[in-house]
């Protein structure tokens, strides 16, 4: 299970310093695609994997034909350098908003790669508690 967060910057060539924290659960070679609120999700092989099976059990619709080009026609598969790097290809770092601090962010079975300043945006710790209420009608209690 990935938790925590961490904060690297981005070379001028688009590449990252994966955490070490996350390297040995992320395996030798995990996939990173767009996310959802204006991040990457990177995804071990098993866990990307699953995903892909859920992805395909989706009706032939036109939003889910959208949604399988968006999150596979832009995924790479990504293996770790010895400096503990990866490369992010340009479309996913322009998707992204990736342009030098970098906030990785472990949310379960996942990786959210977030530009520092989205990810300050987009986390309302103020609204936890609104947030916390919706999601108990699930059965989740805090």
């Amino acid at each position: 299970m990935f938790m925590g967060e961490f904060e690297h910057s981005i070379d001028a060539k688009g590449r990252i310093i994966i955490p070490s924290k996350f390297r040995e659960d992320l395996g030798e070679k995990f996939y990173v695609t767009i996310g959802l609120d204006g991040c990457l999700f990177a995804y071990p092989q098993k866990e990307w994997e699953a995903f892909s099976d859920e992805i395909r059990k989706l009706p032939g619709t036109k939003e889910a034909r959208q949604m399988q080009r968006t999150f596979f026609g832009k995924a790479t598969a990504c293996e770790v350098d010895k400096q503990g790097r990866i490369l992010i290809p340009a479309v996913l770092r322009e998707a992204g908003g990736l342009e030098k601090d970098i906030v990785f962010v472990g949310v379960l079975n996942k990786i959210e790669i977030w530009s520092k300043e989205r990810f300050e945006g987009s986390n309302d710790i103020d609204n936890m508690d609104a947030i916390a209420e919706h999601v108990s009608q699930f059965g989740i209690r805090f």
